[in-house]
C-alpha cells in the first residue's frame, strides 16, 4: 500500500470464539486516512468477524481477540467494548439492513445521533444525510418497516453518518439488492468518502464491484490473509479472476468446479 498515514491498523490479530474456535489467524491490515479499503473472501472466510473485532461487537458473541492488537488513531482498542469504540467514532453498518421497523425513517436517523448532545449538530447531520440520500428525505415520515430493501440500506448508512463517524465499517451493502440499487449505493459510498473524507473498510462479496470502489484490497481465506494489493493488480491476478470473478483469461465465465489452478501459494501463508 502506498505509504499514507493509517487511521486503523490490525497487527497480526487472532480471534477465538467460545475459547476454542480459532477464526482469525494472524490478520494484519491497514486503512489509510480518508481511504477506502476492501476486505474480500468467500463465505466463512472471517470477513465479518474482522469487522466485529474492530468494532468491539465480538464480546456480544462470546468472541475475543486473543493475540495481536488493533490500533485506531494510534490508540489500542482491542480490549474496549462496543460502546467505547463507537464513542471514538468507529461505526459499523451491520449486514442485513437492521432498521427499527416500527420507527419512521427520520426517527431511525435520529437514533444514530444518540451520542450527540448539540441539537444544531443533529440538524446539520440530517441535512447532510438528505443531501447524500435524497430519497430518504422523501420518505422521512414513512415507517421504516415499509420501505424497500435498497431504501433500508440507505437508511442504515445514513444512520451511521448521523453518528459523525471517523471510520465506517461497511458489511455487505449489496446483499439482496437489485443491480441498479447496488450501483446507486456504491456511487453514494464513493461520494461520501470523497466529499466527507470518511475512511471506509468495506466487506463485500461482489468482488468486481468492490475492486472498482476500493483502490486497495485484502483477501481472506479460512481466517488468513492470502494476498493483498492495489485493486488494479488484484483484478489481473489469475486466482482472483478464476475463483472470485469466474473468468478465464479469454473472458469466458467458469464454474467453481472448472477452476483447476486455484491453489494457495505457500508464500501467501507465511
Amino acid at each position: 500500500m502506498e505509504k499514507k498515514s493509517s487511521i486503523l491498523k490490525l497487527n497480526n490479530i487472532e480471534v477465538m470464539y467460545h475459547e476454542v474456535i480459532l477464526v482469525l489467524k494472524g490478520v494484519s491490515l491497514e486503512v489509510p486516512e480518508a481511504g477506502i479499503v476492501a476486505l474480500l473472501g468467500a463465505n466463512g472466510a472471517g470477513k465479518s468477524t474482522t469487522l466485529k473485532a474492530i468494532s468491539g461487537l465480538l464480546k456480544h458473541e462470546d468472541g475475543e481477540v486473543t493475540d495481536g492488537s488493533i490500533e485506531f488513531m494510534g490508540q489500542r482498542i482491542d480490549r474496549l467494548g462496543a460502546e467505547e469504540v463507537s464513542k471514538m467514532g468507529i461505526i459499523q453498518v451491520i449486514e442485513g439492513r437492521r432498521v427499527f421497523e416500527h420507527l419512521s425513517v427520520e426517527e431511525n436517523l435520529r437514533v444514530g445521533a444518540h451520542l450527540r448532545k448539540d441539537t444544531s449538530t443533529v440538524k446539520e447531520g440530517l441535512e447532510a444525510v438528505y443531501h447524500f440520500f435524497p430519497r430518504l428525505n422523501q420518505l422521512r415520515s414513512v415507517t421504516a418497516g415499509f420501505i424497500s430493501g435498497g431504501e433500508q440500506q440507505m437508511l442504515v448508512m445514513g444512520r451511521a453518518m448521523m453518528a459523525g463517524p471517523r471510520l465506517i465499517l461497511l458489511d455487505e451493502p449489496s446483499m439482496g439488492l437489485a443491480p441498479m440499487l447496488i450501483k446507486e449505493i456504491f456511487d453514494i459510498t464513493m461520494r461520501l468518502n470523497r466529499e466527507e473524507k470518511v475512511p471506509i473498510l468495506l466487506v463485500e462479496q461482489n468482488v468486481k464491484l468492490a475492486l472498482t470502489v476500493a483502490p486497495y484490497a485484502y483477501v481472506l481465506e479460512n481466517g488468513r490473509l492470502v494476498m493483498d494489493g492495489t485493486s488494479e493488480r488484484l483484478i489481473q491476478n489469475p486466482d482472483i479472476r478464476d475463483f472470485y470473478l469466474g473468468l478465464t483469461d479469454l473472458g469466458v465465465r467458469k464454474s467453481f468446479r472448472q477452476v483447476k489452478h486455484y491453489k494457495r501459494r505457500k508464500r501467501w501463508l507465511t
